[in-house]
């Protein structure tokens, strides 16, 4: 079968695929996403293509390396209703920040993956979660950050839905594992097309 690879440093991706059953190492990308998104950001890409390139920037980058394997690259971002969109937090303060922002407010929480093969993309796919945030005190937003920080400084939006992160929202609409970071039922989709899982 084909070897897969995923191009992340992303405990939540790792268990993701891990816990459906397919067989993959997982290495790290080394791309400096900050100066990319700078890059992307001043070209005026959406978040819907900033994601998608920023996937496929590191599926790319690894592939390059592993001619012989399929590649997985992916990422997420959050979107706010301003446009704005929302980096990982870089301290606890810009935590809270993030989550007094995002209080009693819908956003958008976009995950892309891309697969590379032979340092080219030959798969992509985005998708998006529409997440509505319950009105957050600043007391609980401190508890919260207490609880969590930090755990959720790796998290865009600053919250692990498969923990006490599922507290800040009044709903969800979209699929799960997007939240989580990956588009995984299309993904596995892909895989099993190209054979390197059983169909």
């Amino acid at each position: 079968m084909t070897r897969i690879v995923l191009a992340s440093g992303s405990a939540s991706r790792r268990a993701m695929l891990t816990a459906a059953g397919v067989p993959f190492e997982a290495v790290s990308p080394g791309v400096d996403e900050d100066a990319a998104k700078a890059s992307l950001r001043a070209d005026g890409r959406s978040p819907r293509d900033l994601a998608d390139a920023l996937a496929e920037l590191k599926a790319v980058k690894v592939s390059g390396r592993m001619l012989d394997a399929l590649v997985i690259g992916s990422d997420s971002l959050v979107a706010l209703d301003d446009g704005t969109t929302l980096d990982k937090p870089e301290s606890r303060d810009q935590a809270a920040e993030h989550l007094r922002r995002m209080s009693d407010r819908v956003h958008d929480l976009v995950s892309a993956a891309v697969i590379a093969e032979d340092g080219r993309p030959v798969w992509r796919f985005v998708d998006r979660a529409r997440m509505h945030v319950r009105p957050l005190s600043d007391a609980f937003i401190e508890t919260y950050l207490d609880a969590e920080w930090p755990a959720v400084a790796r998290c865009v939006g600053c919250y692990r839905i498969e923990g006490p992160g599922a507290q800040l929202f009044a709903r969800i609409e979209g699929s799960q594992f997007t939240v989580l970071g990956l588009p995984l039922l299309p993904l596995l989709d892909y895989l099993r097309v190209r054979g390197a899982m059983s169909s």
